[in-house]
């Protein structure tokens, strides 16, 4: 047997992870067997490795088996059986920390085959992310593959087939660290594996301290700021919270992780600030820990990853990128695109539809015609001067990333008529699928149809009791406060605005830079939640406010 692996300070985002599903026979480990396993190796948040195997079950597979699967009687019949596969599996296996979705089910058939030959199951610690989605998201009413694919957005290829579904699993685990870490301060993969109970199994801890009782009781059940004082009444921890009741109270249950232990047993008291959202208490949130410097909020908060699709302006004939974050440095980026895939079709589009250069920046100073030039997918800007024709260009694809799709949709038709009549059809129908990609509106999942830093829209964001509005201009955020009705910052932005006299972008600093990545990391997963107003489509204050855009 092996020995059990020290986990308990490992931190879990740095720690090594196999996610495996089984296709068997049947329901039953002890009837049934295994037919095909499929398993993804997680490092450091990243899929770094894949193994896969049919495996023969020295018995037939009933019909509604293959229907479901796709896999055949005769496709097993030269597979390995379990005896011989298992060591590979064994091996890739390792010291990982095992995870399934339904844990108990797939270990039963790996615990029920290893017994039919007489040998030991892995003990490797282990995970499932159904009783992590349990935990994480209490909304859904299901915690299916199925369901939490589709509610995270995640492609699912080869449904019920075991490196499919093994994918699916994976990418799903990924998407739950940000949760993890920074709504339910898991540190290490000890925590994790303790938080995955559900809560009505945790005993909630006796509060001895009767100031901590009455504080928790007197929580309100909106949005807000959190934070524990101690006995100095100094501020040791500042969290936000869609629910400030529901989150503060996960602080007292029995399997809480040992960071959030300690700063119970520390705490004095627990003070909050309500707000209207949960994007203007993450807002809040960042600009308290600044001020107070919190000694438990010691880990910097990361926020998923974004993309942009990023127009390099301070470069001779600017042509577009992908990138994965962005600054105020004069170049302008459109997004943010919750996945990586969107910003590399969108990016295809943009190349294969409008004539700007796609060369590096030293090819281009060669001044040497290339062959995108010959079959007119580039306007050749490094050999001759066309400065109008190439702002043009580009207009364009302002225009397009801003959600006007027929102008590309029309040039892309009419080059898949040219490739047909010369009977070159692969490449017809690459273009086709372009045009279909547009057609599926993919360049709209963006929240902005404006280049972030030049964007000048008022975001409406469904609120607790009433809307929260947040004017971005240039790049600089401000709220609009209800306390303040007058001479506040939000309405002396909106009259700057619409006097003509409104700020660049380069008199912005890091502080304005951070609050606008934590919005767009908000407003991008929270669509649903938003409404936006374009400032050009006003003519003044009071053309907005007679909108009843304000509530």
């Amino acid at each position: 047997m092996k020995k059990e692996i020290d986990i308990s300070e490992v931190p879990f985002e740095d720690g090594e992870y196999c996610v495996f599903d089984f296709e068997t026979t049947g329901t039953s480990p002890f009837n049934d067997r295994v037919i095909e396993i499929g398993i993804v190796k997680i490092k450091k948040g990243k899929i770094t490795d894949t193994f896969q195997s049919l495996i023969n079950p020295e018995m037939s597979i009933p019909a509604f088996i293959t229907e479901m699967t796709g896999i055949t009687n005769e496709d097993l019949v030269k597979a390995p059986t379990f005896e011989k596969i298992f060591p590979e599996i064994e091996k890739f296996f390792g010291s990982s920390v095992l995870v399934a979705h339904n844990f108990q089910f797939d270990y039963s058939f790996l615990k029920s085959e290893c017994k039919n030959l007489y040998l030991n199951p892995p003990q490797n610690p282990s995970i499932c992310t159904v009783q992590l989605a349990r935990r994480l998201y209490p909304e859904l009413k299901s915690k299916s593959l199925g369901i939490l694919v589709r509610h995270l957005k995640i492609r699912h290829r080869n449904v019920h087939r075991g490196l499919g579904d093994s994918m699916a699993t994976a990418k799903i685990f990924i998407k739950m660290f940000n949760l993890l870490r920074n709504e339910h301060n898991i540190e290490t993969i000890s925590d994790l594996i303790n938080f995955q109970k559900t809560p009505g199994s945790a005993l909630v801890y006796r509060i001895i301290k009767k100031k901590l009782a009455d504080d928790l009781s007197s929580l309100p059940s909106s949005p807000g700021v959190y934070f524990f004082k101690d006995k100095r009444e100094k501020i040791i921890y500042i969290g936000k919270a869609k629910s400030l009741k529901q989150r503060v109270s996960q602080y007292f249950l029995n399997n809480a992780p040992k960071k959030i232990k300690e700063i119970v047993r520390k705490a004095e008291r627990i003070g909050f600030t309500p707000t209207n959202s949960e994007l203007t208490a993450l807002l809040k949130e960042a600009e308290l820990i600044k001020i107070h410097f919190p000694h438990y909020n010691t880990m910097l908060k990361q926020y998923s990853k974004n993309y942009f699709i990023k127009i390099l302006l301070t470069h001779n004939a600017p042509t577009a990128v992908q990138t994965n974050d962005f600054f105020f440095d004069g170049n302008d980026y459109f997004g943010p695109y919750s996945s990586k895939q969107t910003a590399k079709i969108l990016l295809e589009i943009i190349d294969r539809t409008f004539r700007l250069r796609e060369c590096s920046d030293k090819e281009f100073s060669k001044k040497k015609k290339c062959y995108l030039a010959d079959i007119d997918r580039c306007l050749a800007p490094c050999v001759q001067n066309i400065d109008n024709d190439y702002k043009n260009e580009l207009d364009l694809v302002y225009e397009f990333l801003a959600g006007e799709n027929q102008w590309a949709v029309n040039r892309l038709l009419n080059r898949m008529k040219e490739l047909a009549q010369k009977q070159k059809y692969e490449e017809a129908a690459n273009v086709r699928d372009l045009v279909n990609e547009i057609l599926h509106q993919i360049h709209k999942t963006s929240i902005l149809a404006e280049p972030i830093n030049k964007a000048k829209v008022l975001f409406e964001i469904r609120g607790y009791n009433s809307p929260d509005y947040i004017l971005l201009i240039n790049g600089k955020m401000t709220i609009k406060n209800e306390m303040k009705l007058e001479n506040d910052d939000f309405t002396i932005s909106l009259q700057d605005y619409f006097n003509g006299s409104i700020f660049r972008s380069q008199d912005l600093d890091k502080n304005d830079l951070e609050k606008l990545k934590i919005a767009l990391n908000w407003l991008i997963k929270n669509k649903e939640s938003v409404r936006v107003h374009y400032l050009k489509d006003y003519n003044s204050i009071e053309q907005l406010y007679a909108a009843q855009i304000f509530h």
